[in-house]
């Protein structure tokens, strides 16, 4: 796939599975064989395009508001797009465990998405886990 189908597959990703609040679309555009890969935080990472589906919804059923907003969308070499964006909202549902605090969050992320076959095949996530747990109250702010 060309550079721009990538952008706009993972552009799907944020604007239908995540903002549209509708995983189901998941299961159009990641592959059967897909990783999800995160450091340990309160997400379960995981295999296959069901993953992404309840990864998303986790958070807005935590989050009714919740808002992913893509600040950059950069194509790279071997079927590679790296995305900056922010998520946000105000913490009124439960979120892995942790009740609803009425709270509003903010936190910053780097995901880059590896592609293939038309399919996005890789994800590894980068965002502020301590920074959203913080924010709930879960965690004491340093200093």
């Amino acid at each position: 796939m060309s550079s721009e189908s990538n952008k706009a597959l993972v552009r799907r990703f944020f604007d239908e599975v995540c903002n549209g609040r509708n995983p189901a679309v998941a299961h159009e555009i990641f592959a059967p064989e897909f990783v999800y890969h995160e450091p340990a935080s309160i997400s379960p990472g995981g295999t296959g395009p069901e993953a992404m589906a309840q990864e998303a919804a986790n958070y807005y059923r935590a989050m009714s508001n919740a808002q992913w907003v893509v600040h950059d969308v950069l194509a790279g070499e071997n079927d590679t797009v790296t995305v900056r964006w922010t998520g946000q909202g105000t913490h009124d549902g439960n979120l892995a465990g942790i009740p609803p605090t009425g709270k509003q969050v903010s936190v910053e992320a780097l995901t880059l998405f590896r592609l293939g076959g038309g399919k996005i095949v890789e994800l590894w996530d980068c965002w502020d886990a301590l920074g959203l747990l913080q924010q709930v109250g879960v965690v004491p702010p340093m200093g």
